[in-house]
C-alpha cells in the first residue's frame, strides 16, 4: 500500500501538507501542539528536501519543544553543553564569540526558517565555544540532541534531512570564509545586503559591523559613499 504523501506526489506543495494535516490533526500530539503554534513553516521546509507519510509527520512534531525567548536573552552561553538544535519560528538570533580583547565578532544571524546551533559542540556534546543570543524576541523549535538520534533510527529519512542541512552549513561556512580571504570590506557589504536584503532594518549597525570585520564608523563611511554612488 503506497502512502498518502505518494499518493498525492502531483499536488502543490501546500495541498500535500493540507492533506497530512486532516489526517494527524486528530491526533493527542499533533493537535496539543497545533493548538498553540503553526507547524506548516518547519514542516515546508522539511519537504522540500525529504518525503514523510502522516505517521512519520506525527512522530516528528512530537520531538518538537516550544521555546520564546526575549531580546538580548542567551539561547546558549560559551562553556554550555549544546543540547538542543533549533529552528527560528520567528525572530532573528546571532552566533558570535568574544576575544580577549572584549570584541564580538559575529559568525552569523539566523532568522525565520533557519536551524541554528553551536553546531561543532551540539554534534560532538562537548562545551560551546560560541555564544547565542536573541536580536529580538524569537520563537523556537527546538529538539534536544538525544530525541535527534532515536529519531534517526524511528524514520531514517530524517537523519538524510539533517545531513542536508548539516552539508549546506558547511558550504555557507566555507562562503563566508572566502569572502574574508578575497573580498574587501566594501565587496563584503554588498554581498550582504544582496544575500540578507531586510537584515539592516532589524539589527543594529554594531552588529552588521562586527559580521562585516569592521568598525561601526567604517560602517558608516562605507554606506554614505554608497549612498552618493
Amino acid at each position: 500500500m503506497t502512502t498518502l504523501y505518494q499518493d498525492h506526489q502531483h499536488l502543490p506543495l501546500s495541498l500535500k501538507l493540507q492533506k497530512i494535516f486532516s489526517l494527524t490533526r486528530s491526533t493527542k500530539t499533533f493537535s496539543l501542539l497545533f493548538q498553540t503554534m503553526n507547524t506548516q513553516p518547519i514542516l515546508k521546509n522539511i519537504f522540500n528536501h525529504i518525503q514523510l507519510n502522516p505517521k512519520e509527520v506525527d512522530y516528528f512534531i512530537s520531538l518538537l519543544h516550544y521555546k520564546k525567548i526575549k531580546r538580548k536573552e542567551f539561547l546558549l552561553r560559551q562553556g554550555e553543553m549544546c543540547k538542543h538544535i533549533n529552528y527560528v519560528i520567528d525572530g532573528c538570533l546571532r552566533v558570535y564569540k568574544i576575544d580577549d580583547k572584549g570584541i564580538e565578532h559575529i559568525i552569523v544571524f539566523a532568522m525565520e526558517d533557519w536551524w541554528i546551533a553551536d553546531l561543532p559542540a551540539f554534534l560532538t556534546q562537548t562545551p560551546a565555544t560560541y555564544f547565542i543570543d536573541a536580536v529580538e524576541k524569537t520563537e523556537l523549535f527546538q529538539i534536544e540532541k538525544s530525541e535527534l538520534e532515536k529519531a534517526y533510527k524511528q524514520v531514517p529519512k530524517l537523519e538524510r534531512y539533517f545531513r542536508i542541512l548539516h552539508q549546506n552549513a558547511f558550504v555557507s561556512h566555507l562562503s563566508r570564509l572566502e569572502q574574508f580571504i578575497f573580498l574587501n570590506a566594501k565587496e563584503r557589504y554588498i554581498q550582504l545586503q544582496k544575500k540578507f536584503p531586510a537584515l539592516e532594518n532589524r539589527v543594529p549597525q554594531k552588529h552588521i559591523a562586527s559580521y562585516l570585520g569592521i568598525t561601526p564608523e567604517f560602517l558608516s563611511m562605507l554606506r554614505r559613499k554608497l549612498a552618493r554612488g
